[in-house]
């Protein structure tokens, strides 16, 4: 009784409960505990859905790196990519060179949070079900980009079928940028994914973060957008 009457007093007080649980001594402060309060995560799935954060949206902010989060685990729900956090983060040319391996500094304990708040469910909402971005600023002539947020240095996109492209005007980076709404094409019951993804899907410039001598080397993946 105790213990539920002293959470109470915190939670109206505004304390985090698991802070009152320790300033109430009735739990120890070992991780174990407090994930186990919160919600606890797959430690490897954390660590590389971290790694992409991390290496993606040069650690510029929790925005930007929930914005790749939220590709990440876009791409596990799809048929058209791995179905677990790290072998979608090590596919070959989907991420930055050395996201597996390289060493997180600066900044690793922000992305270490922060994945494990998409691995809890978190999302960014201007991403919605997009798989696909590239550094912010850069255009390219395929038809079927349709922008639907820009957040830590990125551009993030879906791809649009030629079928559904007639419903609505694809948005540019320049409308999101401007505020203007994108397009939801989900409430069109997009049907179920047919094409082949290409093989360097995700960014398809970003020369810097990617150490690439050509910043349109991987638009030369598996195939051309349709």
């Amino acid at each position: 009784m105790k213990t539920r009457s002293f959470i109470n007093t915190a939670a109206r007080a505004g304390l985090p409960v698991v802070a009152a649980l320790l300033m109430s001594g009735c739990v120890r402060s070992d991780k174990p505990v407090v994930e186990e309060v919160l919600g606890s995560v797959d430690v490897k799935e954390q660590t590389c859905m971290a790694r992409a954060m991390y290496f993606e949206s040069n650690r510029s902010s929790e925005d930007g790196m929930l914005a790749v989060g939220t590709v990440v685990m876009n791409r596990v729900e799809s048929a058209s990519f791995p179905d677990d956090v790290c072998s979608v983060v090590a596919q070959n040319r989907q991420f930055a060179p050395g996201v597996m391996t390289r060493e997180m500094t600066g900044g690793r304990e922000l992305a270490m949070a922060t994945a494990a708040k998409v691995l809890r469910g978190e999302r960014h909402e201007g991403v919605r079900t997009a798989r696909f971005f590239h550094t912010a600023g850069h255009s390219f002539s395929y038809p079927n980009m349709h922008y639907v947020a820009i957040a830590g240095g990125n551009s993030f996109y879906e791809k649009i079928g030629r079928d559904l492209r007639s419903h609505a005007r694809l948005a540019t980076q320049a409308d999101v940028k401007a505020g203007r709404e994108s397009f939801d094409f989900a409430t069109l019951r997009q049907p179920a994914e047919t094409a082949i993804e290409p093989t360097s899907a995700i960014a398809l410039d970003s020369t810097k973060a990617r150490g690439q001598s050509n910043p349109f080397m991987s638009l030369f993946g598996s195939g051309s957008q349709d």
